[in-house]
């Protein structure tokens, strides 16, 4: 359509579109909560502890620069930099949690010393503060230029010497903003919205703290490579991290967890012995080629879960054991779906009412489907137009893994529409000059209606006291009708009343009468 007129029709549907959102989504739960809020926990209680150890790195290199400023003193001005730089950052996104908690209403239980994270739950603040619609709001753009310019000043600092080119390209992907393929939109989606749009406020808060926690880490990893402790960092397994990697973070009671054990930079390293669980497993059947270890095992019942074990390893022919700790939530298999209207609790007649349905879990090609006069439209996307009686029954049929079936149904009142409001000049009553109501058209319109509704006015009335009435036909005043409304006296009651209408686009929809006009002549 890009270069042609839209039909009213066309216009009314692009708008509808426009407008309407999912008001649906799957709860989260007070367990899912808790877990988000145990990470956040944990990364921050990890960026103290990092904090305190880059400090002491950075005092070290400063004192290796000072004995030997040959070969330290360009490093001890780099890491002093990259403090600098990171310190910076840091406090930024220290500013960003705390916005994100004030705006929330989010305060530290004096108690506890601990955030409520079971009561951060609001998916709304961070969307209200960084996009709006498919833009970035000014303080959205702010959030990402804060991360470029990060990068760019780490890039200034380690430049284009070949030593560090190892070091930057881990820290590019680290703090990649690069668009991010959604699998359930089938599209990219640009890195800020990905990662928090939509999100409940403590998962949000987390995410900025693992940031956080990036920034440290990128820290720690520059300090050691100025001071020289990269070969040393490479070759001892002691120096390396146990990583859990699940195939989705939380599963329906019942099923199987499934995911993989690593080490750090997926070092293939051949473990001696692997545990999990309090069960040993065996390792020429659990080992990739990546020294991956694949997992296989029952997750247990509904709640936050603990992942533990341990890697058992041969350094200088002395067994040297990596611990293996994850976390992983187990939530309950959905048993109803999801239906919501997009505009309102109620459906009009004659009207495509947008419908968005959905299964939590369930992909949409296992979803189906039926009601009277639903229409598919896209993917979970449907056009719900009732014609007769006072209900409609939404019948929702969903296929989970394994075969089982969920059927649920969801009952909509049907209304019909309201009354338009009929108006001349912008009124539809009170006092009008003569030439007001002879220049301007009659209109009909439904006021505070979620719909935008295009209402043409195809014929009237016009009543003036002591004279006979004048019929028109369309929407200005007809010469007749100006003639009988110039020769009455100030004061007199002009009334237009028998108003017709038709719905552009929608012809079909029968319109109730509108309103009549009543207004006094000024003149």
């Amino acid at each position: 359509m890009a270069g042609g007129k839209l039909s009213a029709r066309q216009k009314m549907i692009n708008l509808m579109y426009l407008v309407f959102i999912a008001m649906m989504a799957m709860q989260m739960s007070k367990e899912v909560l808790k877990a988000f809020g145990s990470m956040e926990t944990k990364f921050a209680e990890s960026n103290v502890r990092t904090t305190q150890s880059n400090e002491a790195l950075l005092a070290n290199l400063l004192v290796k620069a000072g004995e030997k400023p040959l070969e330290f003193a360009v490093a001890a001005n780099n890491a002093q930099l990259v403090s600098t730089f990171s310190d910076e950052f840091y406090r930024y996104i220290e500013t960003l949690k705390n916005d994100l908690l004030k705006a929330g209403d989010y305060n530290v239980d004096p108690e506890t010393g601990e955030l409520d994270f079971e009561k951060m739950d609001k998916t709304d603040i961070l969307d209200d503060l960084w996009f709006s619609g498919d833009r970035l709001t000014k303080e959205g753009a702010v959030v990402m230029a804060k991360i470029e310019e990060y990068k760019s000043n780490i890039r200034e600092v380690l430049g284009a010497d070949v030593k560090y080119i190892k070091a930057l390209e881990t820290f590019e992907n680290r703090f990649s903003t690069e668009p991010v393929y959604n699998k359930k939109a089938e599209t990219k989606q640009d890195w800020l919205y990905y990662n928090y749009q939509g999100f409940p406020a403590v998962a949000s808060l987390t995410k900025l703290t693992a940031m956080q926690n990036d920034v440290k880490v990128t820290e720690a990893s520059l300090f050691n490579l100025f001071l020289g402790n990269t070969l040393t960092e490479a070759v001892t397994l002691k120096n390396y991290q146990a990583i859990v990697l699940a195939e989705k973070s939380a599963f329906f009671a019942g099923e199987k967890f499934q995911g993989k054990v690593v080490l750090g930079k997926y070092a293939n390293v051949t473990p001696t012995k692997l545990v999990v669980q309090g069960k040993e497993i065996n390792i020429a059947n659990a080992i990739d080629d990546t020294g991956a270890a694949t997992l296989d095992f029952n997750v247990g019942n509904v709640g936050e879960k603990t992942l533990n074990g341990q890697f058992t390893f041969l350094e200088d022919g002395k067994p040297l054991e990596i611990p293996i700790i994850g976390n992983y939530v187990v939530v309950p298999k959905p048993n109803e779906a999801s239906v919501a209207a997009d505009k309102m609790n109620v459906v009009y007649r004659g009207l495509p009412n947008p419908l968005t349905i959905s299964v939590p879990g369930v992909s949409n090609n296992d979803v189906s489907v039926s009601a009277a006069g639903l229409v598919k439209v896209g993917n979970g996307k449907y056009n719900l137009t009732p014609q007769t009686g006072s209900e409609v029954i939404v019948k929702v049929n969903a296929k989970l893994e394994g075969g089982t079936q969920i059927n649920d149904s969801k009952v909509f009142r049907i209304k019909d529409l309201p009354k338009p409001i009929g108006n001349v000049a912008g009124i539809s009553s009170g006092s009008l000059n003569k030439n007001d109501i002879t220049s301007s058209k009659v209109i009909a319109e439904f006021r505070d209606f979620p719909y935008d509704l295009n209402v043409r006015v195809t014929g009237f009335v016009v009543n003036i006291s002591g004279k006979a009435p004048v019929p028109v036909t369309g929407q200005y005043l007809s010469p007749e009708a100006k003639a009988a409304v110039n020769s009455s006296r100030k004061g007199s009651m002009i009334t237009i009343t028998d108003i017709k209408t038709r719905l552009e686009g929608l012809t079909s929809v029968s319109l109730k009468e509108p309103t009549p006009i009543s207004v006094k002549l000024k003149n």
